[in-house]
């Protein structure tokens, strides 16, 4: 999902600000294009962090498996 952007409201205010009209326009082109790219929202961010907790649990739990195995098959120092 894209962000909505003006461009012609855009170049207009900057020509308002004194740019001429091939400076607004290619600035306009230059910031839409930027604009364009696809940003992470914080839904996003919330589901990134979930699956991130949830696999962290899943590999604590397989390492402490491991550990627990290991101490079962040490020598015993009776």
């Amino acid at each position: 999902m894209g962000i909505a952007f003006d461009t012609l409201k855009f170049v207009e205010k900057l020509e308002a600000g004194g740019f001429t009209h091939e400076q607004a326009k290619a600035a306009a082109e230059a910031f839409a294009e930027a604009t364009s790219q696809e940003l992470a929202t914080k839904a996003d961010l919330r589901e990134l962090e979930l699956r991130m907790t949830v696999k962290l649990g899943g590999l604590t739990v397989v390492a402490t498996g491991i550990l627990l195995a290991a101490i079962r098959y040490l020598p015993a120092n009776h």
